[in-house]
């Protein structure tokens, strides 16, 4: 039996107390369930109070078999921000842009960078999905279709092509470790002093109906 965690984001104090609600123990610096196991669902760092902390946690319970886990697209946008752009001097796979820089900068501020770079290896050993008996693991959307079309190990040539918006690899990536978000007609409309103002919002597709996708 499993117990599915996810979008923890560095809040580490409510992670142990869920832990300790839900039966598991720390011993010997890792949290278990004498009959079940934890599958984390990814979205461990940024935003949070005590990003280090969950890691301490979350690592230890993985690496001991006391629990599994998969990769969200926090842990994914890490590895490509901190993955130098081999077609870009100086640059990096996610641009280190205003907005980019922000979302991540709890992390690089809680997490020392030699304790960071270990983290950014082992996000490397994260699956994107997980297919297990009787249950499927994604943190955003299971697509076979283009599921089937990738694997192999995270490297660094496969992070390139992952954050390239050309090709299977990035919709792929983008899927299983994002929401599937569309346009919504205008939401309203205001006019102040003569000038409109346009409210636009986004939906998130429920992806797991037929009708969602179109053709491949």
């Amino acid at each position: 039996m499993y117990d599915l965690i996810g979008d923890i984001h560095g809040h580490a104090d409510a992670l142990q107390r869920l832990l300790r609600q839900l039966g598991y123990s720390r011993h010997q610096g890792v949290y278990r369930h004498p009959e079940r196991r934890v599958i984390f669902l990814g979205d461990f760092i940024d935003r949070g109070p005590a990003i280090r902390e969950t890691l301490e946690v979350v690592r230890p319970m993985v690496e001991a078999g006391a629990a599994l886990a998969v990769m969200g697209n926090h842990e994914l946008n890490a590895l490509a921000f901190h993955t130098p752009d081999p077609d870009t001097p100086g640059g990096h796979l996610r641009p280190h842009d205003e907005k980019n820089s922000q979302q991540h900068a709890e992390t690089v501020r809680q997490v020392p960078a030699g304790d960071l770079a270990s983290y950014l290896d082992w996000f490397r050993t994260l699956p994107l999905w997980l297919d297990l008996e009787g249950l499927r693991v994604v943190h955003a959307c299971w697509d076979e279709t283009r599921m089937a079309k990738i694997g192999g190990p995270i490297t660094d040539d496969f992070l390139s092509a992952a954050c390239s918006p050309h090709g299977h690899t990035y919709r792929t990536y983008a899927m299983a470790s994002e929401p599937i978000e569309s346009d919504l007609p205008l939401a309203a409309e205001a006019s102040r002093g003569g000038v409109e103002a346009r409210l636009d919002r986004r939906l998130r597709k429920r992806w797991w109906l037929p009708y969602t996708f179109g053709p491949r």
